[in-house]
């Protein structure tokens, strides 16, 4: 069961419930991922809100691993998740609405959120 008040969703990936965190660790992979040096530059890209399937799988590749999973991006990359590709992005709004908020919890986690990083 995800713990929202450490910024965890939980979210169904290949029919089976999965809990995803972006930890520092998760974070800092994502920095990697998007080619910047720090976790403001990190914001900065994703409060773009403009983001490549890559990218969506990354993010979601990071919070499985946050949140206690081995698998790795490849792996991520051949999952099947519930709505397609509406349901990856609703799983990226989750996440990072849970990781960012804008002022205490989110209200919404179970449903769409639009994401909220600084």
């Amino acid at each position: 069961m995800a713990n929202l008040h450490r910024g965890e969703i939980a979210a169904v990936i290949d029919g089976r419930e999965h809990r995803l965190c972006l930890t520092l660790g998760a974070l800092a992979e994502l920095e990697t991922s998007f080619a910047v040096n720090s976790l403001p530059a990190l914001v900065a890209q994703l409060s773009k809100g403009a983001l490549t399937s890559r990218q969506v799988c990354a993010i979601i590749a990071a919070g499985l691993c946050g949140g206690g999973s081995t698998l790795s991006l490849q792996e991520v990359a051949t999952m099947h998740f519930e709505g397609g590709a509406s349901g990856m992005t609703d799983i990226v709004a989750r996440l990072l609405a849970a990781t960012f908020p804008a002022s205490g919890m989110p209200e919404n986690t179970s449903g769409p959120v639009t994401p909220n990083p600084l």
